[in-house]
């Protein structure tokens, strides 16, 4: 249904059905004779069937499971499946080759739609000299007209009892968006059918990717819970716990005058969490794996849903872009005289302003990194100072288990994501505002611009703080004598004995589920109360039942770049579970828990609460791909540097393997007792500086030694603070294990590349069988015809 200007109406050559509501609302509905809809199918180089597909398939290898699978399919009675053609690129004057059996049900409700709205995209009703404007679009935007849609074709939760209606929308809603098919199997091609291959492609990313999840989620589940199981068997977390051991060594302070000494033993419950944690790269060298089997899986549905050679078609230029071409240049390709909206130089600078804008945006996430960064250390010098003196009675049952660390670690995590969400609403629109200035020529290349600025900034964004807590907090601290300082006033932070894994474990967890939780609700309860409200605003009380076009118009429009959002949203999750598992293995079990979720909330909410979208062709997920691949070639770096500089992996090999004699007692060989004094420096409270020494307590106790995390010589040592021979043999195992871990990981990914080829040898058989056809079909059946004609004259 599109609301229409009448010199829209005579682009189209269309019947019309008016319906007047009332005086100030007004229906038309469009209809697509067949020579218009042939005529376009041709400009719009369409694949339509010519002959059915006689290569025989290949059987699944799941056939003999079937009896078990199949519940996890759609109703074969409701979901036929559809028949399988050779196609090959509509042309109107070869009618007679094309497989046509009706012609109402040959060209599809998707293409007619997207015939459509072509037409009325580019049909002008206003020329002033040089200025032309034109496009449905262009008088939504303008407020002439309230909407344009296609029509859905039945009520999603009542079976339409018309022989000629179809039911899709009620079958997608029964065997695919209620929530009582959350096990079942998406029907993909009903989905493309119904709503295009764009969205189409989505779902199958979707559906693909969280199948990889819960192989992941189950490598990383073991992984926690083995790590649970055997917490309390750990040698290292026994000596932290132990009260002759970890009781008894005496910690130095973290922070300057007001913090007091400590035990180590005050740690024990983080170090039970810490001691066990799964430091592997496994998961982020699965999901490279898995995105050499999407390619596979997308090259298959690309032949299936005739894109193969979508992208090698000239895309037409979006309408926003012609109405702005005001400027003549010769084309270098045609020699053909164009119009452009800009020259050169104009659109290097609207390139410029757009950088620009760009890089202080992701300027602003880094000061407020800085700026979090200092309430840390701020926040840690009260909560050390009270926790340790129990000021805050509130927490006093809890005191065994939050320590100056946690505490500090779990509000800067919360106030980084409200800031994280401001952010993300401010910037949204200033890339959008950007991207419309730089006025790119096709759609793709717009989607391409704006996924390139967002996924920038939501990456610095969303990442930044858990970049800061893996690889920068904690590493340079210097030590008690010279402590090192932010700003020249706040003395940076340090990780406890146990390392930062466990703040960045928490980092992870707040943002990972505080995020989800933000986009449920503005997916799921947004758009059903505005619907409510506009239902309860607009009835009439006279009609019982309205038309399916009112009906709809009751809907939301789904956002023009409402795709966009839940592949961003999608992605940014992929970051989280691929960057930093190796520090929070539970994160893929939370990404399949809320990806079960979004599956049937995206196809609760596209089924029932928006207006049917006007269907696109897509060949593949665009520029989320090599975004997708450059965060899994990223995460098998990042996690084997979080397991080599914020874990205690290597330290722990280091002493497990080594023979030597350390400063503070013999090593006994191939265990792992004593490790914890080994990893601990002795300091001489008689050096502190007169800033940073510790106020005296009211304590007898006299502490004339403290221990802090370094490997350093010990007082009295003639190189007494300086970095120890242990010290350099760690440094040069962390650099040995990361470059090894690169390599051996890349290398496989280059086999796997080339074992494993993009295109499936059967997709490649048809796609040139199809080539052939085509051929013969189409072309040398011309030729032969116009040979017979030449004889006849």
């Amino acid at each position: 249904m599109f609301l229409l200007h009448p010199s829209l109406l005579f682009q189209l050559n269309s019947l019309c059905l008016l319906q007047v509501v009332d005086e100030k609302l007004m229906f038309v509905k469009v209809h697509m004779p067949w020579e218009v809809l042939c005529t376009y199918a041709e400009v719009l180089h369409i694949k339509l069937p010519i002959q059915p597909n006689d290569l025989s398939s290949r059987p699944s290898p799941w056939r003999f499971f079937s009896c078990i699978t199949k519940h996890f399919y759609p109703n074969e009675e409701l979901i036929t499946k559809e028949s399988e053609f050779f196609t090959a690129p509509f042309e109107k004057d070869r009618l007679e080759y094309f497989y046509i059996k009706d012609k109402d049900l040959f060209f599809t409700p998707s293409m007619r739609s997207r015939m459509a709205y072509y037409i009325l995209s580019r049909a002008p009703y206003e020329i002033r000299g040089h200025i032309k404007k034109f496009g449905i679009t262009k008088l939504l935007d303008g407020g002439v007209y309230k909407a344009a849609y296609p029509l859905h074709d039945c009520r999603f939760n009542v079976r339409s009892t018309e022989e000629d209606c179809p039911n899709e929308r009620f079958v997608l809603y029964e065997e695919w968006a209620h929530p009582k098919s959350f096990y079942k199997m998406q029907p993909l091609d009903l989905i493309r059918k119904y709503y295009g291959e764009k969205i189409g492609i989505y779902f199958a990313w979707l559906g693909f990717y969280t199948k990889m999840l819960a192989l992941a989620a189950v490598v990383g589940l073991g992984c926690f819970i083995y790590g649970y199981k055997t917490q309390e068997t750990s040698t290292w977390s026994k000596e932290v716990c132990d009260p002759e051991i970890g009781g008894k060594i005496v910690m130095c302070p973290q922070c300057d005058r007001f913090c007091k000494y400590w035990r180590l033993n005050s740690t024990c419950e983080a170090s039970k969490w810490r001691s066990n944690n799964a430091d592997n790269t496994a998961l982020s060298f699965f999901f490279i794996i898995a995105l050499l089997f999407w390619k596979r899986y997308q090259a298959e549905l690309e032949y299936e849903w005739d894109t193969v050679e979508f992208l090698e078609q000239e895309e037409p230029p979006r309408p926003e872009y012609e109405a702005k071409c005001i400027y003549e240049r010769k084309n270098p390709i045609t020699g053909v005289k164009e119009y452009v909206p800009f020259t050169t130089c104009g659109r290097c600078v609207r390139v410029s302003i757009g950088i620009g804008t760009v890089l202080f945006w992701i300027l602003l996430i880094l000061a407020s990194i800085v700026a979090i960064t200092v309430y840390r250390l701020a926040v840690f010098f009260v909560f050390s100072t009270k926790l340790r003196t129990q000021e805050i009675k509130e927490l006093e049952p809890f005191k065994e288990y939050v320590t100056p660390q946690m505490a500090t670690s779990v509000t800067a995590s919360l106030i980084s994501f409200v800031v994280i969400m401001i952010l993300n609403i401010l910037y949204e629109r200033v890339a959008i505002w950007i991207t419309d200035f730089e006025l790119p020529r096709t759609k793709s290349e717009y989607e391409n611009s704006l996924t390139l600025k967002m996924f920038l900034f939501q990456f610095v964004n969303y990442y930044s703080s858990c970049f800061y807590i893996a690889f920068a907090k904690g590493k340079a601290v210097g030590y008690p004598k010279e402590p090192v300082y932010l700003l020249g006033k706040y003395r940076n932070e340090e990780c406890d004995p146990g390392g930062c894994l466990i703040e960045l474990t928490t980092q992870l967890s707040i943002i990972m589920g505080g995020k989800a939780i933000w986009n449920n609700i503005q997916e799921v309860l947004i758009p059903w109360v505005k619907n409510l409200i506009f239902r309860y605003c607009t009835r009439v009380p006279s009609q019982k039942v309205i038309p399916r076009w009112e009906q709809d118009y009751q809907l939301q429009p789904l956002p023009k770049l409402g795709l966009f959002y839940e592949y961003l949203e999608m992605v940014i999750q992929f970051g989280f579970v691929t960057l930093f598992v190796a520090s929070f293995p539970l994160a893929p079990v939370l990404a399949l828990v809320n990806n079960l979720f979004e599956i049937r909330v995206d196809a609760w909410k596209i089924t029932t609460q928006f207006r049917r979208v006007v269907p696109e062709k897509a060949q593949d997920i665009g520029a989320w791909q090599p975004i997708l691949q450059g965060i899994a070639i990223l995460a098998v770096a990042t996690n084997a540097m979080i397991i080599a500089f914020t874990s205690d992996m290597i330290p722990r090999l280091v002493y497990y393997w080594s023979f030597s004699v350390y400063p503070y007692g013999n090593h006994p060989n191939n265990t792992m007792e004593g490790y914890i004094n080994s990893s601990l420096s002795i300091f001489n409270t008689s050096d502190f500086s007169d800033f940073s020494k510790p106020e005296q307590s009211n304590s007898s106790l006299i502490i004339s030694t403290c221990r802090y995390r370094d490997f350093r010589f010990p007082p009295g040592h003639p190189r007494q603070y300086e970095y120890n021979g242990y010290y350099w043999h760690v440094i040069a195992a962390k650099v040995a294990f990361i470059i090894v871990v690169e390599h051996i990981v890349y290398f496989l990914k280059f086999v796997l590349s080339y074992v494993i080829p993009d295109v499936p040898y059967s997709v490649k058989e048809q796609i040139k069988r199809e080539k052939y056809l085509t051929q013969v079909i189409l072309h040398e059946t011309n030729l032969k015809a116009g040979d017979q004609t030449s004889e006849t004259n």
